[in-house]
């Protein structure tokens, strides 16, 4: 086989990966301008009167500024504690492998498991299912991992001569922190709030275990397939998906921003 016939190979390779990767994306934008009732085809007429709807529906608009709420809220305090995590971790001390298993725990078990014990949790625990309690908890238990996963390298990988320095010209551990640390690791931060925000935003199912009255839009955008197939429903997928990728992209220009300063 030739380099020719392998370079084709590869372009063919290339193009069905990115099809079936980006496909059903460009499918569902081009469905959310359907002007048609029934969500599919045929295509009726291109219209914005769905995104329209999605804009104008109170419960929408509400359960959207939930899940950003609560995205902004479980970024900031998974990064804290991330932050804290790795700081502390830097150091030698007991049961430090058993403390990192038990931080990975959320990612390993399944989904729906941890939606289970976590519902057993704050039933036995007297807690009332809300927004800002049960959600948010939970919430936080799946992000935080994924938080210290990206923090912990950056804080591993620092050099501690420059404390070391910091040190030596008479700066106090909080000085170093807030004024030599901090500094350095600023991009990484910067970058693990967004891809708390993002995993928040998104998550949907140990949410649906733990929500009550007030809902995030993935619970909302469910409840809407569940009850029926509603037309507006491509409008809003889009809608979240720009959201997602508007919280990536801030992400990679301000990394990039920093690497060039």
């Amino acid at each position: 086989m030739n380099i020719l016939s392998l370079n084709k190979i590869l372009w063919i390779y290339a193009g069905f990966f990115y099809f079936f990767l980006y496909g059903p994306l460009l499918m569902l934008t081009f469905l959310s301008f359907n002007s048609s009732e029934i969500v599919g085809f045929p295509f009726v007429g291109f219209s914005f009167k769905w995104y329209n709807l999605v804009l104008e529906s109170p419960e929408l608009i509400k359960a959207l500024f939930n899940s950003i709420g609560v995205g902004i809220c479980t970024a900031f305090i998974s990064t804290i504690l991330a932050l804290l995590l790795a700081m502390g971790f830097r150091h030698d001390f007991p049961g430090k492998q058993l403390i990192l298993y038990l931080i990975l725990v959320p990612i390993i078990i399944p989904g729906i498991i941890g939606g289970i014990v976590l519902l057993i949790f704050f039933g036995y625990s007297e807690i009332r299912p809300s927004l800002w309690s049960t959600v948010l908890i939970a919430h936080v238990n799946w992000v935080l991992p994924f938080a210290f996963l990206t923090l912990y390298p950056r804080i591993h990988g620092f050099d501690k001569s420059l404390e070391e320095a910091a040190m030596d010209l008479g700066a106090k551990p909080f000085n170093i922190f807030f004024k030599v640390i901090i500094p350095i690791i600023r991009p990484g931060i910067i970058a693990t709030i967004l891809f708390s925000f993002s995993l928040s935003f998104d998550e949907f199912v140990r949410t649906i275990f733990v929500t009550g009255f007030e809902r995030t839009i993935p619970v909302q955008f469910w409840g809407m397939i569940v009850d029926e197939l509603a037309p507006q429903l491509p409008a809003m997928a889009v809608i979240i998906i720009l959201i997602s990728i508007l919280t990536s992209l801030v992400g990679f220009i301000y990394i990039n921003l920093s690497n060039k300063n």
